[in-house]
């Protein structure tokens, strides 16, 4: 079973972070009590994600991820496209890290693979709660010196 990492529509990469990043998602997934199956980052840019959204979804706005669930049973699998510029900007709207704020997305679609939901307030309150739950339990400088550039 793997977790791959790959770009569409941007230069954007997290070489040399890969394996450290796959050990995290593995290890949340394990803590959820899931295995994981086949699960693909799709780092991409904004014009990108806003075409699967408005092809996909029928959503005519842009967004940070797009999780697509391929899930049997106990075993996680799915592919989650990824803004880049959306992380980008929402990294800076919140006054947090570009690092740390892509962990809290990636993250985010794994709990969605995971079963957790975001619509009602409730619902994401708890998806928050996991999220920084996980994000406090990466390794320390995980992604660090991952930068951005459009």
């Amino acid at each position: 079973m793997a977790i791959t990492f790959n770009s569409e529509d941007t230069r954007f990469k997290i070489d040399g972070h890969c394996r450290a990043v796959a050990s995290w998602i593995r290890a949340a997934v394990a803590e959820e009590g899931f295995r994981v199956g086949e699960i693909a980052v799709i780092f991409c840019s904004d014009d990108y994600l806003l075409s699967m959204n408005r092809q996909y979804l029928e959503h005519d706005y842009y967004t940070d991820i797009i999780t697509f669930d391929y899930c049997e049973g106990g075993v996680l699998s799915g592919d989650l496209f990824i803004s880049v510029d959306t992380v980008a900007s929402n990294a800076a709207e919140y006054g947090a890290m570009f690092h740390v704020e892509l962990l809290r997305v990636i993250i985010h679609g794994v709990m969605h693979l995971a079963g957790y939901k975001d619509k009602s307030d409730e619902d994401a309150r708890k998806m928050r709660e996991r999220e920084n739950h996980y994000i406090e339990k990466r390794s320390a400088g995980m992604l660090e010196g991952v930068k951005y550039s459009k």
